[in-house]
């Protein structure tokens, strides 16, 4: 028979646990989100901000509801795969990544922690995921719908730029999207009179060479395929290109911010602020193999007339009334 004694003893001493477990459970239930970058966050500041805004929206407060590890590899691919394995070792409930080549090292890492993918070019044709209303397995998120529009983006151009005959398309063979574009603008260039010529961009220190190659092979024009060397670099290719009398167009409006003649796809602050509803369900509990890929919901011209009137350009009026945003 238990005693008086006994039931007080046991009564203090699951008054001192209940407090440890308590906490133990509370500190449990903040999740915590790995983040892995190809580049620093500095590179791609607003996207990613306006990322974490979002978070915060859904309640999501680093530091108090929610624990963040990110992580760069410094713009060195091989350090992708390691560092998407430290993130599988820390036990972080989900990790958000940007990129096709950082999701495939994150998709290697782990197939059990779910991946959200903040901007890819085409996940389905990198073999990422089985479709985009069915992706299944662990990896979902955001696609930029990227191939479908390469084709539109150099009919663009050549509509910016009647007279175009010769286009140099800077694209990394390692990154699978990207090579996809690639491809998507050789189908389609001999239909609108243009020849794409083939600038490859592996490095960040190979920049000056490849403008050097495109403006050495007399192109026109140069094109970017929105692979993260560069998206990170968007400055310095606009300034060496227009050092060399080449306009430069582009997939993202920040690359015209920062001195491109014109960009036609997604807005991509809004791109990353919708992956973050991803990261929301996620931990609410939903299933990434479950949720279905989003695509954008608009996409912008931009045109930046001060480099047009720096290179002579005139763009014709009726892609001045298209222009989402024009730069002055």
């Amino acid at each position: 028979m238990t005693t008086r004694r006994e039931l007080i003893i046991a009564g203090i001493l699951s008054a001192l646990v209940a407090p440890i477990t308590s906490s133990a459970q509370n500190q449990r239930r903040i999740p915590r989100l790995g983040i892995l970058l190809y580049f620093p966050v500095a590179t791609r500041k607003q996207p990613w901000d306006s990322f974490q805004d979002k978070l915060r929206d859904y309640g999501y407060v680093e530091g108090k509801t929610i624990l963040i590890e990110a992580v760069s590899a410094e713009g060195h691919q091989d350090r992708l795969g390691p560092l998407a394995a430290d993130l599988v070792k820390m036990n972080v409930d989900l990790i958000a990544v940007g990129g096709t080549e950082a999701v495939q090292a994150a998709a290697r890492a782990t197939k059990t922690i779910p991946i959200v993918m903040t901007a890819v070019g085409d996940p389905v044709g990198a073999g990422l995921v089985s479709s985009l209303a069915h992706p299944g397995g662990n990896v979902t998120g955001m696609s930029l719908l990227a191939t479908d529009l390469s084709a539109k983006r150099l009919a663009l151009l050549k509509e910016m730029l009647p007279q175009l005959t010769r286009v140099a398309i800077l694209w990394n063979p390692d990154n699978a999207s990207v090579a996809l574009k690639f491809e998507e603008m050789q189908r389609a260039a001999p239909g609108l009179g243009v020849q794409v010529q083939s600038v490859q961009l592996r490095r960040p220190a190979d920049i000056e060479a490849a403008i050097s190659m495109a403006a050495s092979q007399h192109a026109e024009a140069i094109m970017d395929t929105g692979d993260p060397i560069q998206n990170s670099h968007q400055g310095r290719i606009a300034e060496l290109a227009t050092q060399r009398r080449i306009p430069v167009a582009s997939e993202f409006s920040d690359s015209v911010d920062a001195g491109a003649l014109c960009s036609y796809g997604p807005a991509i602050i809004d791109i990353y602020r919708r992956a973050a509803g991803y990261v929301d369900r996620i931990l609410k509990g939903a299933k990434p193999g479950d949720l279905p890929i989003e695509q954008p919901a608009k996409l912008d011209l931009v045109i930046n007339l001060r480099t047009a009137k720096n290179l002579a350009i005139s763009i014709p009026q009726p892609l001045l009334i298209r222009a989402t945003k024009i730069v002055e």
